[in-house]
């Protein structure tokens, strides 16, 4: 007797390798049926912005690409989600439906809804896994079985535990339904943005499971041995840029813990100490990324609240003209401008300069968090609503292992020590590229022969400092004890 078909229902897991849900839909031995259902209004602060639905248009190209070459397809749908489930396991008879779990609340709530609706009122199985993250949120505690709110403890509790289990390899084939249900084309999603913006994405990214394993490789090939030293700097290719493909699942943290330990056991390689320490520094993201998870799942509030309830009362600005100086690379401190360039240009920006444009947003310019969190969750291709929350929160001094708020980036002294030569604001804002290092970060002290010479010309083709830094730096500081 024919087993029933299985539905694969694909989400932030575009992959074939390690995929526990299709994994499941294979062993269960009868037809195979992937699905991908388009359902943005499902999904609250977690549905994706305009980088992110490129980098989903392509992903999704690639994944139906890579399905044909098992000689299976992939149907999408548009939600809503239980109404586009519901067709499918009435046209397949399917048996049961699969899925990668996700994280966001709203999300979550959908997922439990859905999974009731399926088992109670459709009569198939339905069965959830963990693909996207090394261990569930629920399974790291503290000693006193709360959640953590510190990353260093939450970091050594992951490292003292048992090693995540191996990757398992993508299946050689899938089995066919007799009819396929019907499917609608992509390009009706309507994912691609129209302007001449997503063609500065194309030119740096290769989204897929493919591009996935070739940055991983090329990382681990040219850059992991010296991650400790350069990743601060943002001019070079210092670090893996494997974030957006873990973002959309085209590969999986266990892919990359189990590759990062082979690389530091591959005597080939000869790896010292020091080099060794490094492959764990960029372990320790793959970390931070677990614990953003963490906090996200255990505080569900923290997209809209700060998780310390005090800064709830902070004194923000509302000030649109300046928020789109900052937007848009206009801000006359060239490190923040080439960063924020970066952003729009190609859809991500390096870490090191994400915390120094979020200071002077959020103490520089009191312009709240939420509003710089709004903006990289439409502008980044990695744009995860758990690391950005964290990452904004951290900044604002807010949230869970936080920068104190009173720590206030210089974007001089940060842009003289992370680019000291200057590559990196040259690549970006070209208007200043003629000046020399020793003003290049601060334009505003040049000479007038030197700013002449440059061809630069302040409050005309590059701005004045936004506020000077000291004053930025004050009034911050200000609003701080106005909520003590």
């Amino acid at each position: 007797m024919r087993q029933p078909a299985t539905i694969v229902w694909f989400r932030q897991d575009l992959r074939l390798t390690d995929n526990p849900a299709l994994l499941d839909a294979v062993e269960r031995g009868g037809a195979v049926v992937p699905v991908f259902i388009y359902a943005p209004d499902e999904e609250g602060h977690a549905a994706p912005g305009s980088a992110r639905r490129w980098w989903l248009h392509h992903s999704l190209k690639a994944l139906a690409s890579d399905l044909e070459s098992l000689g299976s397809r992939l149907i999408l749908r548009e939600g809503p989600t239980r109404d586009a489930l519901g067709d499918l396991v009435t046209k397949t008879k399917a048996g049961a439906v699969v899925w990668n779990r996700r994280y966001e609340p709203a999300v979550i709530e959908r997922d439990k809804q859905i999974k009731q609706w399926l088992r109670h009122e459709c009569d198939v199985e339905a069965v959830s896994h963990n693909s996207h993250l090394l261990f569930e949120p629920w399974q790291i505690k503290t000693g006193g079985g709360t959640p953590y709110q510190v990353f260093t403890p939450f970091w050594k509790n992951i490292k003292s535990l048992p090693e995540p289990s191996a990757p398992r390899p993508a299946p050689d084939t899938l089995a066919a339904p007799p009819k396929w249900p019907t499917s609608t084309k992509l390009v009706t999603l309507g994912l691609e943005p129209t302007r001449n913006w997503k063609d500065g994405l194309a030119e740096v990214w290769t989204p897929g499971e493919a591009g996935a394993a070739a940055r991983l490789d090329a990382f681990f090939d040219d850059a992991a041995k010296a991650y400790g030293d350069g990743r601060d700097r943002p001019a070079i290719e210092g670090t893996s840029r494997l974030s957006p493909h873990l973002h959309h699942g085209e590969i999986g943290p266990r892919q990359v813990w189990h590759t990062a330990l082979k690389f530091m056991a591959d005597k080939r390689r000869r790896l010292n100490g020091t080099e060794k320490d490094h492959v764990w520094t960029f372990l320790s993201e793959i970390g931070w990324r677990e614990f953003a998870y963490h906090v996200l799942f255990h505080f569900p509030h923290t997209p809209e609240q700060p998780l310390k309830p005090k800064y709830a009362a902070f004194p923000w600005r509302d000030d649109a003209d300046q928020l789109k100086r900052w937007q848009r690379g206009q801000t006359g401190y060239p490190i923040v401008d080439a960063g924020m360039r970066q952003l729009y240009a190609t859809g991500w920006m390096h870490n090191r300069v994400r915390m120094i444009v979020g200071s002077l947003l959020v103490k520089h310019l009191l312009i709240s968090w939420t509003e710089g969190a709004a903006w990289f969750e439409d502008t980044l291709v990695d744009a995860d609503l758990a690391s950005n929350t964290l990452g904004w929160q951290w900044i604002g001094g807010c949230g869970a292992d936080a920068s104190p708020y009173f720590r206030v980036f210089n974007p001089i002294l940060q842009g003289e020590k992370f680019d000291a030569d200057g590559g990196y604001v040259r690549r970006w804002v070209p208007e200043i590229a003629g000046l020399p290092d020793k003003v290049l970060h601060k334009p505003w002290e040049a000479s007038d022969a030197v700013l002449e010479k440059a061809g630069v010309a302040l409050g005309a083709n590059y701005p004045e400092p936004i506020i000077e830094h000291k004053k930025g730096r004050e009034r911050a500081l200000a609003a701080l004890e106005a909520i003590k």
